[in-house]
């Protein structure tokens, strides 16, 4: 140990990264106290981390914190998230952040002050590469002055911040890749509660519970787009065509459009939505290389509207990971299985039911049929407590049919999960 450089034991330090163990690890030696001052790189200071944490006041908290950081010369990643914990004085907590702005790339920051505080006036921004922000008001964006010239990633969660400050902040970013928007609170500067983003450089955008009339994104570079329990009238993407991940988890919305070109798209994840299926096939049919389709738990707008497998083969040749649950009609089961499709390249197939009928053992045995490389099969399913004998004697009856197929389909690797 004593032969370490300074260096490498400040690597060790930073990787310990909770303030309280770092503090204890630097009281080794004077070499360990030389590396916590010269060479920490990380500090995390978390609520959740100590217990003590909850049993401070909060200004001898703000003296704790203000002593360890000020021991430290060169930190790059600073965490305080102090989520159960009173306000801050304002003062103390822009110390912290005009201390470290000259040498921070990561910035992690979950602190209530008062009065509040412009974090994104007060924080580093020549260096920093990503700002994850939590409860605290954004306003008054200067975006020709407030730039961020080398973040990438940038997180927003439980923020007030208007349509239009927002729009500014990601300009002022001309670097960004990754986008996280939760819980937002946007104020709006006019009757219509939209928002329009623009970013060249945007690679991923997750979106979660946030409620808009219009969400409109210009951005040529997207990859992956994740829209969770939002309620929306309108999301428009404007783009080049080179999404490859869409994924829809409990989302209202009217009207859907991620553009036409659709050609890169590789993983498409839907559960818990309602669809028009013509329309939503419609609108990813031109994705021949997709490998991944997930439709779980959706509900379809048109009770006579189907999943059209022969069109799912035809279209997306190259499909390895299929999962399906919905409510199965007999009509349109039947003809389902009447068609001649098949998928050749399936490798993996999810299966499930909310209500298990008779019906889902057709499906499975004729899903199967039609899938001569499949390898693995996960039959997921919701089983009551309370069941009827009729319920019952469906389960047994689904039971031995399974156990018949995977006679016939040795091969296959079945899993059950039920819940």
């Amino acid at each position: 140990m004593e032969r370490l450089p300074v260096e490498v034991i400040g690597n060790i330090l930073s990787r310990l990264g909770a303030a309280r163990d770092v503090v204890i690890a630097s009281a080794t030696c004077r070499k360990w106290r030389e590396a916590w001052r010269v060479h920490l790189h990380t500090l995390s200071f978390n609520s959740n981390d100590w217990p003590v944490y909850h049993e401070l006041t909060t200004s001898r908290l703000e003296i704790l914190i203000t002593e360890t950081i000020f021991q430290t010369t060169g930190l790059q990643c600073l965490s305080i998230i102090m989520d159960d914990v009173d306000e801050f004085s304002a003062a103390p907590v822009i110390a912290w952040l005009m201390y470290t702005r000259d040498s921070l790339r990561q910035l992690h920051y979950n602190v209530r002050t008062s009065p509040a505080i412009n974090i994104i006036e007060k924080c580093g921004r020549q260096k920093l590469q990503v700002l994850n922000l939590s409860h605290n008001t954004i306003s008054g964006i200067e975006p020709s002055y407030q730039r961020f010239p080398c973040l990438k990633s940038l997180s927003l969660s439980h923020i007030s911040i208007s349509a239009l400050d927002l729009s500014y902040l990601l300009t002022a970013c001309p670097k960004i890749e990754n986008l996280t928007l939760v819980s937002l609170d946007i104020a709006m500067s006019d009757a219509q509660a939209s928002m329009e983003l623009n970013s060249p450089s945007l690679k991923d955008l997750c979106v979660e519970a946030i409620s808009l009339e219009k969400f409109s994104l210009e951005a040529d570079s997207l990859e992956k787009l994740q829209l969770k329990d939002c309620t929306l009238d309108v999301f428009e993407l404007v783009g080049k065509g080179t999404l490859k991940l869409l994924k829809i988890d409990d989302v209202s919305v009217i009207h859907l459009d991620i553009g036409e070109n659709t050609e890169n798209l590789e993983v498409v994840d839907v559960s818990n939505f309602t669809i028009m299926w013509t329309k939503f096939h419609h609108m990813i049919s031109k994705a021949s290389r997709l490998r991944g389709l997930r439709l779980w738990g959706v509900v379809f707008d048109d009770e006579d509207e189907i999943v059209d497998m022969e069109t799912i083969s035809v279209c997306f040749p190259q499909l390895t990971h299929l999962s399906l649950c919905y409510d199965l009609k007999e009509a349109s089961l039947q003809y389902s299985l009447q068609q001649s499709f098949e998928l050749k390249n399936l490798i993996m197939l999810e299966l499930g039911w909310t209500v298990i009928t008779d019906l889902f053992s057709q499906w499975v045995a004729g899903l199967l049929e039609r899938c001569p490389h499949l390898k693995k099969m996960i039959i997921n399913g919701v089983v009551s407590e309370a069941k009827s004998h009729e319920e019952c004697q469906v389960l047994a009856n689904f039971t031995t049919s399974i156990v018949s197929l995977m006679r016939k389909y040795s091969h296959v690797d079945v899993q059950f999960e039920y819940e």
